[in-house]
């Protein structure tokens, strides 16, 4: 445990380097700061989290994982995340040109991605906490990762009430979509079922007997 308790500790600190790192050049500095205010509250919970073996490492990793996705997407700032461009030069192909994509969707990706990696923490929480019935976890999982999704997009909504307009379009990344909030916790929700789903049949699969079919 002491040997992946260090490694977790270096990869926590391969990602505040990097964090510094993403000021080089920033397209948006200023906007930069702003986003990576979550990133360092990321960084130092994660920190606790390891040093007081709060989580086992799999969860840890699913929260460290979510944190490079928001850090990629802070540097480049979500709407122009250059995805596009990456995958062109590595293959060819446009992914905008082949979905028919108009818009950035860097930040769909990342909230999808927050459903899918913030079950497995939730999960093990609730299972330290003594809740039993893996059904019941993961309804709890499903409901808390919306909540948090939902406390976010909250959090948005302020930023674009204190804020210039074009600062918080800048942070918030909705590219004159209306409905992004609702779309936003639309993909959290689709990706926390699927997480709560997997781990819900790898539960029952677990506790299913084998038949002996020999003679």
């Amino acid at each position: 445990m002491t040997n992946t308790r260090t490694r977790l500790l270096i990869l926590l600190v391969g990602t505040l380097v990097a964090t510094g790192a993403s000021f080089w050049e920033a397209p948006y500095p200023s906007e930069l700061r702003l986003q990576h205010i979550p990133t360092m509250a990321g960084i130092v919970g994660l920190w606790l989290v390891v040093e007081k073996q709060w989580l086992s490492p799999r969860p840890v990793l699913c929260l460290l994982a979510f944190l490079w996705l928001h850090l990629i997407g802070a540097r480049w700032i979500y709407s122009y995340v250059p995805y596009d461009r990456w995958l062109t030069q590595l293959s060819g192909t446009s992914l905008s040109e082949l979905c028919g994509w108009e818009r950035n969707h860097y930040d769909r990706l990342v909230h999808l991605a927050s459903g899918v990696l913030f079950v497995p923490p939730v999960w093990e929480v609730l299972q330290r906490r003594g809740l039993t019935g893996s059904s019941v976890i993961a309804l709890v999982s499903v409901a808390a990762v919306m909540a948090i999704g939902a406390g976010y997009e909250i959090a948005e909504w302020t930023i674009s009430m204190l804020f210039a307009p074009e600062y918080a379009e800048s942070y918030n990344g909705q590219q004159g979509d209306p409905w992004d909030p609702q779309k936003d916790m639309a993909l959290a929700g689709i990706g926390a079922i699927a997480m709560a789903g997997w781990l819900l049949g790898r539960a029952f699969s677990q506790r299913v007997p084998v038949k002996n079919t020999g003679t």
